[in-house]
């Protein structure tokens, strides 16, 4: 046997690792498929008869206690549902809308400005807080007016 040189080691070291990383690489061939035998009798498969379940008893779900204090927390924070808004239009004669104006100067130096809305909805109010007697009074006092747009002139 020949003596070999550190450089001639390390040559063939390499070119056995070369070999086996192609080797590792290249696909195996596959085994050809088998064909099934066919039998002489075929048994027909029938479906599977249900049995009835068993009742699984849930797990109780342990959740930590800063989770438990957390779902609390959010829980009571719900902000209130707001009331879904009407957009609504109607006639009233000059005078008292124009007393609509005067109500809200009022309020302003009442250091409370309005709108006219909101104006109208305190009046809505203040009417819901009266009683039967009271209320038939005042609308007693309040013309009917003809219902649709006013007239050009």
């Amino acid at each position: 046997m020949p003596i070999s040189t550190p450089a001639q080691a390390k040559a063939n070291a390499t070119a056995k690792t070369a070999a086996a990383k192609t080797a590792a690489k290249t696909p195996r061939k596959a085994a050809p498929p088998q064909r099934a035998v066919k039998s002489p009798a075929r048994k027909v498969a029938t479906a599977p008869v249900a049995t009835p379940r068993k009742p699984v008893a849930k797990k109780p779900v342990v959740r930590s206690a800063v989770a438990a204090v957390k779902s609390v927390e959010t829980s009571k924070i719900k902000a209130p549902k707001k009331p879904k808004l009407i957009r609504d239009s109607f006639t009233m004669p000059k005078d008292e809308y124009q007393a609509i104006d005067s109500l809200k100067q009022r309020a302003t130096r009442l250091l409370h400005s309005a709108k006219k809305s909101e104006l109208l909805r305190a009046g809505i109010m203040a009417l819901s807080a009266m009683d039967d007697k009271h209320l038939a009074a005042v609308l007693a006092r309040v013309p009917a007016l003809k219902t649709g747009r006013p007239s050009r002139s």
